[in-house]
């Protein structure tokens, strides 16, 4: 365990990569003022503060569905080219900032059409948003690089639409698909003719599971229908029995393990979706030293009040974990993207490893 905990702004200075954000989930607050402001769009507060406590306690519910309810007012800006574009940038912006250098952003298009908008003028508008994202970063000094996963609604039948949709912007800043929205009573197999595309077409893909329900979802979601991630996956720990001295591993979480089948979890949303009571009682650091490829990540900033250093920084003051966990985090998170191998291996070889060692030789010298 460190003895003393790693402090924001150190975790700040080092590179960060993130796999589970979404994009109407982490809007800055006053940018939510001014573009509901534009379309008439009434919120439950107009001042940036105020508003960010509401979106923080609102989500605060304890169950996922409550917590989904605050996207209704993201959503509603979402609705132009000129709103996709500008919330995209942002969170490119926010995000390099923060120090991540390599993010997936996932948002479902489908909930974008109300304005007029097609399917691919969601896109189109959004990935050149990051594009524009990515270039003020690079002038601020802090280089990332932004993709897009493209999300189908769970509760909806459009899932194999927009699977087609991500594969047709493949290599054009879509990496991947993904489904969201409610997991009770929406199994991944419901949406498995999606699935089953995008093993043809050799396109991978995520899957929220193990979030609200437990085995049989993420059952569901690796064996059934071939996810190569799984958002959130903290009910793993149902498959797990730790009754004993040696840890017994059910068939489906030594899959996960044996395959490294990358969690992307996120602490502070899983405090306010009931996946733990505090952060003490959350799975990550069980799951972390069984071998699991855990990774570290945001879901929404703005409905959890939170960013990438300040999950790390809870996760070293709570469990102790120092550079040597976030690193592994990192690295783990780098090698589960779903950039292509090279471009992979030149951010974990060129970025990330450096960087730590550089830190963690610093910190051996202070010592």
């Amino acid at each position: 365990m460190n003895p003393k905990p790693l402090t924001h702004e150190q975790i700040r200075s080092a590179p960060k990569v993130v796999l589970h954000e979404h994009l109407d989930g982490g809007l800055r607050p006053q940018t939510l003022i001014e573009l509901a402001h534009e379309i008439g769009h009434t919120l439950p507060a107009n001042e940036p503060e105020a508003l960010a406590n509401w979106f923080f306690d609102a989500a605060n519910s304890g169950t996922l569905e409550r917590y989904l309810e605050t996207f209704a007012h993201t959503v509603a800006v979402l609705q132009t080219p000129e709103h996709c574009f500008r919330v995209a940038s942002e969170a490119a912006q926010d995000l390099a900032a923060d120090g991540v250098v390599y993010a997936e952003i996932r948002y479902a298009p489908e909930q974008q059409l109300l304005g007029g908008m097609s399917l691919e003028a969601v896109v189109e508008a959004t990935l050149a948003g990051f594009a524009e994202g990515e270039r003020l970063a690079q002038e601020a000094g802090n280089p990332i690089i932004a993709r897009t996963i493209l999300c189908g609604m769970r509760h909806a039948d459009r899932t194999l639409e927009i699977a087609q949709l991500a594969a047709a912007y493949r290599d054009k800043g879509v990496v991947g698909f993904d489904i969201a929205g409610g997991e009770i009573g929406n199994p991944p197999e419901r949406h498995l003719p999606a699935f089953t595309y995008l093993r043809h077409v050799s396109m991978p893909f995520t899957i929220h599971a193990g979030e609200s329900v437990g085995t049989p979802s993420i059952k569901g979601a690796v064996a059934v229908c071939g996810a190569s991630r799984i958002g959130h996956g903290i009910k793993l720990m149902e498959d797990i029995d730790l009754s004993s001295d040696e840890p017994r591993l059910g068939r489906v979480a030594d899959y996960i393990r044996d395959r490294r089948i990358a969690l992307e979890v996120a602490p502070s949303s899983n405090l306010q979706t009931g996946g733990a009571k505090t952060l003490a009682e959350h799975p990550i650091k069980q799951l972390f030293d069984l071998g699991f490829r855990v990774t570290v990540n945001n879901d929404n900033r703005l409905m959890s009040r939170t960013h990438t250093s300040r999950e790390f920084q809870r996760l070293s003051e709570t469990f102790g974990w120092g550079w040597a966990e976030v690193r592994r985090c990192t690295e783990n998170a780098i090698k589960a993207s779903f950039l292509h191998y090279p471009e992979r291996r030149r951010i974990l070889e060129a970025v990330i490893r450096p960087a730590y060692a550089a830190l963690e030789a610093s910190e051996s010298d202070s010592e």
